[in-house]
């Protein structure tokens, strides 16, 4: 099923936003696109989205602004060692020259170029991904409540196409009965054509062949079968996990039935509901496809 979700955020020095998406597909492809040098943050994203979802093709987006300026500053301490020891160089140089020189306060040597930088959000990349990943569950539960949604009107949908083809396949099983006579006399037509045609034939060569036309003709299993399709497809959408895949695999076994009927009909009504059944049938298993 389709669901979009989003949320925003701020703080430790910078600002972001998640998007999240999903469409129906037969496995869970995730698909993240998370920013770089935030150590663990793509494995606890992908770990969170495994333990929430079972299936979908779902992409989620973080675009991350870091904000330079709120990130104050900090003492360089790899280059303030070597300022130091620059220092000393030039104190000892002065010694023995015999030059004296003022000793340096902190403040001068926290003027030297280097020795102060702006600190920056990836100096406290642990609370940042911390305050990253307190919007993933959010962030899914809000897709997960769309998708519901979605379901829950899919399944009004599924459920008025169920009802339709239980009517139809009612309305087939009295056209069934309805063609017996018919039926009856095409098979007793068809007997005296060949006992017209054959000067001697075997009394067991035709009634085998009068079995195998009624056989051809009767569509009892068919109608019985697509009765039984319509009551598990029921039962699969009263239960409360993913059931898409069992309902495809039901809406191919309607479409099966759906065409032998048809190949057996012998009669126009009998053909129109089938056809209208294979109709039905395939409209179901479009919005099927979009069902987890």
């Amino acid at each position: 099923m389709t669901a979009f979700a989003s949320r925003t955020g701020t703080g430790d020095g910078a600002s972001w936003s998640w998007e999240m998406r999903g469409v129906n597909a037969r496995g869970l492809d995730l698909r993240l696109r998370m920013p770089e040098g935030i150590d663990g943050l793509e494995p606890a994203v992908r770990g969170a989205l495994t333990k929430a979802l079972a299936r979908g093709n779902v992409t989620v987006n973080l675009r991350l602004q870091r904000d330079e300026a709120g990130g104050g500053v900090k003492v360089d301490e790899a280059y303030l060692d070597e300022v130091l020891k620059a220092l000393d160089l030039v104190q000892e140089r002065a010694f023995a020259m015999g030059v004296t020189l003022g000793q340096p306060t902190a403040a001068d040597v926290l003027t030297q170029r280097g020795v102060m930088v702006a600190a920056t959000a990836e100096d406290d990349d642990g609370a940042l991904a911390a305050a990253l990943m307190a919007d993933v569950a959010p962030l899914v539960a809000d897709f997960v409540e769309m998708r519901a949604h979605e379901g829950a009107a899919l399944a009004k949908v599924i459920s008025a196409q169920l009802d339709q083809i239980a009517q139809l396949t009612d309305a087939a099983a009295v056209a069934a009965e309805a063609r017996a006579p018919q039926v009856k006399e095409n098979l007793t037509t068809a007997l005296r054509r060949v006992m017209d045609d054959v000067a001697e034939i075997e009394e067991g060569r035709v009634a085998q062949e009068l079995a195998l036309l009624a056989v051809k003709s009767d569509v009892t299993e068919e109608i019985d079968r697509l009765k039984a399709h319509v009551a598990a497809a029921r039962a699969l959408m009263a239960e409360k996990k993913p059931a898409g895949r069992k309902l495809d695999f039901l809406a191919q076994e309607f479409n099966r039935e759906a065409n032998t009927l048809c190949a057996k009909a012998q009669a126009s009504a009998l053909t129109a509901i089938g056809l209208d059944l294979k109709a039905v049938i395939d409209q179901m298993r479009e919005q099927i496809q979009n069902v987890e």
